[in-house]
């Protein structure tokens, strides 16, 4: 009965204009921002709205690290995941903190399909993604509030979001079909007493996800279309506050997550770069401290927490896998010498013949008159026959060595 007459007390007030904690039925709760708090976090940000806060981490990863699902037709992974946590200290209750409910998957649903519109592909951003929403105190929307974090998380991480989202929910009292109230950002309260939550997520531009709780039969397109409105101008209000803070994707990511560089090869030459029992790709791994993937369509990505790591073994993979080129100038090895030559290794694994005649404009009386074994030289391909054999040429390199198309490999 007590519950009853509460109720009544409530929506009356809400319904004559007064609400719970004393504002109009479109005026927001105060919103604070801040981003980078977590110092060794590939990116994090506190989102606040009144007495809802998340905490949001964000984590880069690789390919490696996408989550693998079971789904009912086939297998399949995803690179973008958002966890959302609801510890019972959020709401001043003591309890056991156990595995994830079904509320705590089903607002993390929420906010990941409302994100996830606006990242980049993985062409121009091939990290795996995890955001984390940790909610401290919640008075209604939290879900929102992670949609909104999780924004802000992801602009300090630097991924190159096309968009902002924010997100807000919406309550209705309804007292007849011509009798009715939308309340923009429901407390707990609200909510409780209220016929309806509507949690409406999006851009500037438009909509990226919605979820509708109902306590009563229904409602009507008018009541549908004011929501919609009257949620668009709580989300520009919500967007402006949170460009404040942070107006665009930070330039880099942070120096804590890893570096990814990609290239592709010739797929005829996996197995050359993997070599026999994945020895070639594991010295290359070995030597510079990265992690390198290979798909079969010839994408190869390394990952390393070191630029220069990332680098170094890029250089060795675009080595091994080049294709050499006529009229290219490389700095080669000599890797022996005969009497009629040199042959001079130009790629790992590729050498060529330098024939005496090449190796000087002036007459060569002995091949080791000009080079010897292990020494460095610079020379031209000139041609490549029809058994793949290369013919270099040193004196048309030594020509040609203050040309702009030289390239060492």
């Amino acid at each position: 009965a007590w519950h009853d007459l509460t109720e009544k007390v409530v929506r009356d007030l809400i319904l004559s204009g007064t609400r719970p904690d004393g504002r109009d039925s479109k005026t927001l709760r105060g919103i604070e921002c801040h981003v980078g708090l977590l110092p060794r976090t590939h990116g994090s940000a506190v989102f606040q709205r009144g007495e809802t806060q998340s905490l949001i981490s964000i984590t880069l990863g690789t390919s490696r690290d996408e989550q693998r699902v079971d789904g009912l037709a086939e297998e399949y992974s995803k690179r973008f995941m958002l966890d959302y946590n609801f510890p019972s200290f959020s709401v001043g209750e003591c309890r056991a903190i156990r595995g994830p409910g079904r509320r705590e998957i089903g607002h993390g649903a929420l906010a990941e399909r409302s994100v996830k519109p606006v990242l980049p592909d993985a062409e121009e951003f091939p990290y795996t993604v995890r955001v984390v929403s940790d909610i401290l105190e919640s008075n209604g929307s939290s879900s929102m509030a992670s949609v909104c974090g999780a924004t802000l998380g992801l602009m300090d991480a630097g991924v190159p979001i096309s968009n902002p989202v924010a997100g807000i929910s919406v309550g209705l009292v309804k007292q007849s079909d011509d009798q009715w109230v939308l309340l923009t950002d429901i407390i707990g309260d609200e909510d409780h007493y209220g016929d309806m939550d509507f949690k409406i997520a999006g851009t500037q531009n438009g909509i990226t996800g919605i979820q509708l709780d109902l306590k009563i039969d229904g409602i009507s397109g008018d009541i549908i279309r004011a929501t919609m409105a009257q949620s668009r101008e709580a989300r520009m209000e919500i967007l402006r506050a949170m460009l404040t803070t942070i107006p665009r994707p930070r330039p880099d990511i942070s120096g804590w997550a890893p570096r990814l560089l990609r290239t592709m090869i010739d797929p005829d030459k996996i197995g050359l770069l993997i070599g026999p029992g994945g020895k070639t790709i594991r010295a290359i791994q070995e030597t510079t401290g990265a992690v390198i993937e290979v798909n079969d369509d010839g994408c190869v990505t390394i990952a390393s927490s070191n630029a220069d790591w990332a680098q170094a073994a890029l250089a060795q993979v675009e080595a091994l896998t080049a294709t050499v080129q006529i009229g290219k100038i490389y700095e080669g090895r000599v890797t022996s010498v005969k009497d009629f030559g040199a042959f001079v290794e130009i790629l790992p694994g590729r050498d060529g013949l330098c024939h005496i005649s090449e190796l000087s404009d002036e007459y060569v009386n002995a091949v080791s008159d000009i080079c010897r074994v292990g020494d460095k030289m610079r020379v031209q391909v000139i041609d490549i026959d029809d058994h793949d054999r290369v013919k270099l040429s040193r004196r048309r390199a030594m020509e040609g060595a203050s040309e702009p198309k030289t390239e060492d490999e």
